[in-house]
């Protein structure tokens, strides 16, 4: 096969497939547009996020069997018009689940033990302890909405914290290992019971703003919030609301409604700057996922994945 791989990956991807004997391209720095260009001579396809596949790329690719995304969401895919041209879709949510996790607990922990605060107050040689006195996890009850591999991860972790685990998935049939979390069906319980709230969602029309200002008035407690899946998943006006309101007593923010800083409006550029001006919002550039081990980790998964396809023992 003639397979093109259009961004940054483990060389280890690379080396195998080659090693099956297959024509690896490997473009890292290759446009949306140059790709829909090139895309008609491959059988393979290889993408994180800036390869948008819908209707119309998809047009251009008459030769594609298959399409791997490094990473696990799948809404940059119109897997309906993939699957009408018989093309196999695989992803690899198993390959960074761990460091989605660990992100997670880090700036719960950040957040909560004012480290981020505590930390540029010192540098200025500012001592203030009293200030800066934090908040336990221990004994708090957490909510997590989806339980896939982020959100299964995340509760092992929370696991050692003494903390309440309370898991709302709407599809996911639970596995005997989740029995001993508590489960509920409907999101009203997690709202109804939760202090903090972990987010684990693919981008869907149905999870799109999915926490707004209706969700937060309908938290019986004031809550901190942690978003690692999708930043469209979360109304980014109400969230500020919320936490003007203290309706949202914190957020821990992986993932945000537009991550192309450079082509910010003056409105959106005005909207984050009241975001990031909250203390209690900790912040990170969707890098929850992104560490050394899960890269190599991503390509093992993919590999795996793709080896019935390839027909080749690894």
């Amino acid at each position: 096969m003639k397979i093109l791989i259009s961004d940054d990956v483990h060389p280890i991807l690379i080396q195998e497939l080659e090693r099956m004997g297959h024509d690896v391209s490997y473009q890292p720095l290759i446009s949306l547009e140059e790709c829909k260009r090139q895309i008609n001579q491959y059988q393979g396809l290889v993408i994180n996020s800036k390869i948008i596949v819908d209707q119309e790329f998809l047009t251009f690719a008459d030769q594609l069997k298959w399409i791997a995304r490094l990473g696990s969401g799948l809404e940059i895919i119109d897997l309906n018009a993939a699957y009408e041209r018989g093309i196999e879709v695989f992803n690899s949510p198993e390959g960074n689940r761990n460091a989605v996790a660990e992100h997670a607990l880090g700036m719960l922990l950040t957040l909560f033990r004012n480290i981020h605060k505590s930390n540029a107050e010192i540098k200025n040689f500012d001592w203030r302890r009293e200030e800066n006195r934090g908040i336990e996890i221990e004994g708090k009850k957490v909510g997590m909405i989806g339980f896939g591999h982020t959100g299964s991860s995340f509760a092992k972790l929370l696991e050692g914290f003494g903390c309440d685990i309370i898991i709302f998935d709407k599809y996911k049939q639970l596995s005997e290992e989740s029995r001993r979390y508590q489960i509920v069906k409907k999101l009203e319980d997690v709202q109804r019971q939760a202090e903090i709230i972990s987010l684990h969602l693919p981008l869907t029309e149905e999870t799109k703003f999915m926490i707004d200002a209706d969700f937060f008035n309908k938290c019986d407690k004031e809550i901190y919030l942690i978003n690692t899946s999708r930043g469209k998943i979360v109304n980014t006006r109400d969230l500020i609301e919320a936490i003007s309101s203290r309706k949202v007593r914190g957020a821990c923010l992986d993932v945000f409604e537009n991550e192309k800083v450079s082509n910010y409006s003056n409105e959106e550029k005005i909207l984050y700057e009241e975001l990031f001006s909250f203390k209690n919002v900790i912040c990170s550039p969707h890098i929850a996922g992104w560490t050394h081990e899960s890269k190599l980790k991503i390509a093992k998964t993919l590999l795996e994945k793709l080896e019935p396809l390839l027909n080749v023992k690894l």
